[in-house]
């Protein structure tokens, strides 16, 4: 019987407009002629050209309304994603980059970070973990970040919002253990994308599609946790090590 995890046949896009979650749709649309994407995110034109990049690509796509800022709107939109039946995988894309010097001098720019990055994402795995439940199957992959291992000086801000998001992912997955609910939580290092043009790329910098096929390999060996590229779990390894001391003078 085939794996409707490993090999979905809905895909939901919370976030759908972003690099990395386009590029996960497009592998598994690469590889399935039925796939259908549910597009989840605010009604704009980057939401509809997001649409059309994927029906290109032979992908039955249905748009629904999501914002993650509107906290009350969430229910309806995750009814609205499960309205016509189960949804295989679900990729928690959303985020915020922010003004790393901002986000901690300005409270309203720390808020805004704190809602996008954890508050909505926890919101939304609570409701997505009840369904799955239900439904009996399902993954949820969620966008994490090395930055959140271990936090810097330059993005703590930022880096504190993915710790917390990546520590509540790693308990829901425990939770959901013998419910036929997994959970994956990815942690890329810099990504080549929209989010971060205009920045000088760190090392070990990858594309969204190199994330996008790393996810699909973490999906189907079952893993819980996968870093992009897989040299950064040896990396950040290392660095939780590091006194602070002497972390504080590293050069990035």
């Amino acid at each position: 019987m085939m794996d409707a995890t490993a090999n979905p046949r809905t895909l939901l896009l919370l976030g759908g407009t972003s690099d990395i979650a386009q590029a996960i749709a497009e592998a598994y649309a690469a590889e399935s002629p039925e796939l259908t994407v549910i597009l989840a995110a605010r009604p704009t034109e980057r939401r509809e050209q997001a649409a059309a990049r994927l029906s290109a690509v032979g992908a039955t796509v249905r748009q629904v309304d999501f914002d993650a800022t509107d906290a009350a709107g969430h229910a309806a939109t995750i009814e609205a994603a499960f309205g016509d039946g189960d949804v295989d995988l679900a990729v928690v894309a959303f985020g915020l980059l922010g003004d790393p010097e901002a986000a901690w001098q300005d409270a309203e720019e720390a808020r805004a970070l704190a809602e996008v990055n954890y508050a909505a994402p926890v919101h939304v795995g609570v409701m997505l973990a009840d369904r799955m439940r239900t439904q009996g199957h399902g993954e949820i992959v969620v966008l994490s970040s090395v930055a959140g291992e271990r936090i810097r000086r330059s993005n703590f801000v930022y880096g504190s919002t993915k710790a917390g998001l990546d520590g509540f992912y790693r308990g829901l997955g425990e939770a959901l253990r013998g419910s036929g609910v997994r959970v994956l939580v990815v942690r890329p290092g810099f990504v080549r994308s929209k989010m971060t043009a205009g920045l000088k790329a760190a090392p070990l910098a990858v594309s969204p599609a190199q994330v996008a096929a790393a996810v699909v390999d973490g999906v189907r060996t079952g893993r819980s946790v996968i870093w992009v590229p897989r040299q950064f779990r040896l990396v950040m390894g290392v660095l939780k090590l590091v006194p602070q001391p002497i972390f504080r003078k590293l050069p990035f």
